[in-house]
């Protein structure tokens, strides 16, 4: 077996057998790792609570034919604990990390969405912006960075300026008045100029941003993303609720 150490981020568990666990782990230089912590289910285990979900960690493992056994695993942040106390910010980390692995588990390289993962877990754990805020500016960013970047002031078909008024999931983007179907979203351009904000990290002072245009957003970046991954990222029905 050819051992290996990276820093990672814990994605999900899940159990095996009556006292191991099967991890998930966005690495940055090793990809998104599936491996083996055996006896982590025991109190008398020396990884503990280490491995759970929105960890960050040092991870050492070897490499396995279908699954890593992990080895050695140390903290370097506890974003979970930072976050559990609050639903919406606990949820929302959930959110990033489901879209983190559909984001990221055929491509082997990871580096810049886990610091983009790294960054807004820490972030939320400071609670500089709201939980949905965090997550909206989350996904533009790493939809972005996957190839995917949505178009929130020009016209997505034929370039003319913006602002503008809709938003279409098949263009990509914002689109004008001539090139509109019927169909597409229309959060209005004080939404889409928000979402342009947050996701150049030129956040609005809190209160000059209407709570309508907020939440027209934030519809517009579920739909986004679900749109291009092509599936639904099923714990965000939970911070619908």
């Amino acid at each position: 077996m050819r051992k290996y150490r990276d820093a990672g981020v814990v994605l999900g568990t899940h159990k095996l057998g009556e006292a191991d666990r099967i991890v998930t782990i966005l690495t940055r230089r090793s990809g998104v790792v599936r491996a083996v912590a055996k006896g982590v289910r025991r109190t008398s285990s020396r990884f503990g609570s280490r491995l759970e979900p929105l960890m960050m960690i040092d991870l050492q493992a070897n490499r396995g034919r279908n699954l890593d056994v992990v080895t050695q695993v140390e903290l370097i942040e506890p974003f979970a604990q930072g976050l559990i106390s609050d639903y919406d910010y606990y949820t929302a980390g959930s959110v990033m990390a489901e879209t983190a692995l559909r984001l990221t588990e055929d491509d082997p390289h990871t580096e810049d969405q886990f610091l983009l993962l790294v960054a807004a877990l820490r972030s939320m754990c400071r609670r500089e912006h709201p939980a949905r805020s965090s997550l909206d500016a989350y996904l533009i960013r790493a939809m972005s960075l996957a190839g995917w970047a949505p178009s929130l002031i020009d016209c997505a078909r034929c370039g003319a300026p913006g602002p503008h008024r809709a938003f279409s999931l098949e263009a990509g983007g914002a689109v004008c008045r001539a090139c509109r179907r019927g169909g597409e979203h229309l959060p209005g351009p004080d939404a889409l100029a928000y979402l342009h904000r947050i996701s150049t990290a030129d956040w609005p002072e809190p209160g000059t941003v209407a709570d309508y245009d907020v939440q027209a957003a934030s519809k517009v970046v579920t739909a986004f993303v679900q749109w291009h991954l092509e599936r639904r990222v099923k714990s965000l029905a939970l911070l619908e609720r």
